[in-house]
């Protein structure tokens, strides 16, 4: 996959050069008190500044677009990036930002008009970003790996049409995650929470044939115990993907499930319970003795990968499972990958960020790489015809 000092040499330079550098500033938003939004996590727009501030120091006239949320192909100004532009403004000096890329149909429609609009730079720039004017690129750097799972056209698009390169973060996100498959150091350990067994079962299936072990909790949990024979509760469950769960729990890979819950009961009360859960009680967390028992997994380990929080981490009476596993990955010696926003959330909230060796900015298109083991706009890049 062609580097940001591949796409210098094949210009001939970078000074003077435009650039379109495709980035993912799909970051959470909130309201403020004054009725203003303004941005409630950052990290993707600062994960994104190696790149951007080295093309600044090359010369390189850079113009970043992303997409913000599910505009539905139309201009809405819950969805402006004008946030992004005003912090951009201040951590990339220079940089000019067009608007919401899916306020434009052809993003998500892959339209070759919509593609032939971007690579000539034909963008409405938001104001706040310093204008580069409208005439054609010369070079497209994709570091936008959190939407590299879409085959979009500010992905996939202009790699066809110009000198194209990665990235630094799109580099450092395809070989961490893309040697979660070929060469983690063991014993490697994954641990799979959040809510839905539907959501991860192509990645719990790819994961079984690497890991030594698979931990699981959060919310997709609960129909793993069920295909187990327990009573639940009130708990989620999705009964389609019982059989499937059994299937996986005969197999011979190692699978690790919560022993005791914390949960919910119908007066309202927290409580702890074992693995059995009776009506009118619903499991929001891990026990502390699944906790432990994560932990001593996660302690043996020389690789570790977390995607998907233990339970409701947002209330604090259903977090301490989340922050066990945090603290468990940050105290270990093992290499730790950090995976989804919810995960990367929790462990921002917990302090405990700067103790995991990577923590990645794509969510889906994490949980693809791993799964698929290529993504559309990674294999864009590495096709391009323009190299």
């Amino acid at each position: 996959m062609p580097a940001l000092e591949d796409l210098e040499q094949r210009l001939g330079g970078l000074d003077g050069r435009r650039i379109l550098a495709r980035c993912d500033f799909n970051v959470p938003l909130r309201d403020t008190a004054a009725g203003r939004l303004e941005i409630a996590d950052d990290l993707r727009i600062r994960a994104a500044l190696p790149t951007l501030r080295w093309l600044v120091e090359q010369g390189a006239a850079v113009t970043a677009c992303s997409h913000l949320g599910r505009p539905a192909g139309t201009v809405d100004e819950r969805y402006s990036l004008a946030p992004v532009a005003e912090l951009l403004a201040e951590l990339a000096p220079g940089i000019a930002l067009a608007e919401n890329l899916r306020f434009s149909p052809g993003e998500t429609s892959n339209d070759s008009a919509y593609v032939e609009a971007l690579v000539n730079g034909r963008l409405g720039l938001l104001r706040g970003a310093s204008s580069a004017g409208s005439a054609p690129f010369d070079g497209y750097v994709n570091d936008a790996f959190g939407a590299c799972h879409r085959a979009h056209a500010s992905i996939v698009g202009p790699p066809q049409r110009l000198p194209s390169a990665a990235g630094r973060l799109l580099h450092r996100e395809a070989e961490v995650l893309g040697s979660l498959r070929t060469d983690a150091q063991r014993p490697f350990v994954a641990v799979l929470g959040g809510a839905k067994v539907s959501d991860k079962l192509g990645v719990v299936e790819a994961l079984l044939s690497v890991v030594d072990t698979l931990v699981i909790g959060g919310g997709m949990c609960f129909t793993f115990l069920a295909a187990l024979g327990h009573p639940i509760g009130d708990s989620l469950c999705e009964p389609d993907f019982i059989e499937t769960c059994e299937r996986l729990l005969r197999s011979d890979a190692s699978i690790v499930l919560p022993n005791d819950i914390t949960v919910l009961d119908a007066g309202g009360t927290v409580r702890q319970m074992g693995r059995s859960l009776p009506d009118g009680c619903r499991g929001l967390d891990i026990g502390p003795g699944s906790a432990a028992e994560f932990d001593d997994v996660i302690a043996a380990a020389r690789t570790v990968f977390w995607n998907g929080p233990m339970g409701l981490f947002e209330d604090e009476r259903f977090a301490a499972g989340t922050r066990a596993v945090a603290q468990s990955m940050a105290d270990s010696r093992a290499f730790t990958v950090v995976g989804g926003g919810d995960s990367a959330a929790a462990v921002a909230q917990f302090g405990l960020a700067p103790y995991m060796d990577h923590i990645s900015t794509g969510g889906g298109a994490g949980l693809e790489l791993i799964e698929h083991g290529d993504l559309p706009g990674l294999a864009a890049l590495r096709d391009s015809p323009q190299q």
